[in-house]
């Protein structure tokens, strides 16, 4: 684990990177932050997380790090320990944590509930979308820190890069770190349902967008060519053909619309 700061004092912000060694775009937009050190107004602390998974490229050494909270130094595994580790260093922050995936290229945020701070902050950030994991949370960062995650674009893309960076920027603006204002925009918010599991197979496909309404008795996806027909309309949210081993993805309801202040405060 990396850590470092840009402005003196006590952080009670935190920009969080690198919590998956294949997703290397919050990597990248902390190397950016460090090298213009920019002036800021409230202390910031970086942090690379799995630097031995990032090495390696690979999402994880030995579990997946963002189920493995709150982990025990005294754990048989790499991330069990470094979750302990990250939680402790993380303790009073607000934490903005990157993430890349295979399932969506625009951005969106996930949290672990609604909060005020979230609903601040979310329709602030250049996001499609605000995901609530709901029952979905065991063994996340949320779960321990006060965390709002992003999913910066797909995994291993240049956008997804400039992404995190430009996010970064926004979430330092809106929470008074960096001078200026934010972008008014309305933001959907969604809560996760239910896993949509996948059957052993050679061959997955998806033909349905995320966060675009499925309707009853729609195929939304397939494994080795037999369809799945949705039995009650529903949001997909993180769906993709090979994002994951076990599961297509998530059904969602939809919940509210929110709308930005003018700026931040």
């Amino acid at each position: 684990m990396r850590v470092a700061q840009i402005g003196s004092g006590t952080p009670e912000l935190a920009i969080l990177a690198g919590i998956h060694g294949d997703e290397p775009c919050g990597v990248r937009a902390v190397e950016r932050l460090l090298e213009q050190r920019p002036a800021v107004e409230r202390p910031v602390k970086l942090v690379v997380a799995n630097e031995r998974a990032l090495e390696q490229q690979v999402r994880y050494v030995d579990e997946d790090l963002n189920r493995a909270f709150p982990g025990n130094s005294d754990a048989e595994t790499h991330e069990g320990q470094l979750a302990a580790k990250l939680t402790d260093e993380l303790e009073d922050c607000l934490t903005f944590s990157m993430h890349s995936t295979q399932s969506h290229n625009e951005p969106f945020a996930i949290v672990k509930d609604v909060t005020d701070t979230a609903r601040e902050l979310c329709p602030q950030l250049p996001v499609a979308a605000m995901v609530e994991t709901g029952n979905f949370s065991e063994g996340r960062l949320f779960t321990e820190i006060d965390t709002i995650e992003v999913e910066c674009g797909l995994q291993g893309s240049e956008t997804a890069a400039e992404n995190a960076y430009s996010l970064t920027r926004a979430f330092l603006t809106a929470t008074g770190a960096l001078p200026g204002d934010t972008v008014s925009r309305d933001l959907p918010v969604y809560r996760l349902v239910d896993c949509i599991w996948k059957d052993q197979a050679d061959t997955y496909e998806v033909f349905v967008d995320n966060f675009t309404r499925v309707e009853q008795g729609d195929s939304f996806a397939a494994a080795d060519g037999e369809m799945q027909v949705a039995d009650e309309p529903f949001y997909p949210v993180l769906m993709s053909a090979n994002g994951y081993r076990d599961v297509f993805g998530y059904t969602a309801e939809k919940l509210d619309v929110l709308s930005s202040p003018t700026a931040a405060d």
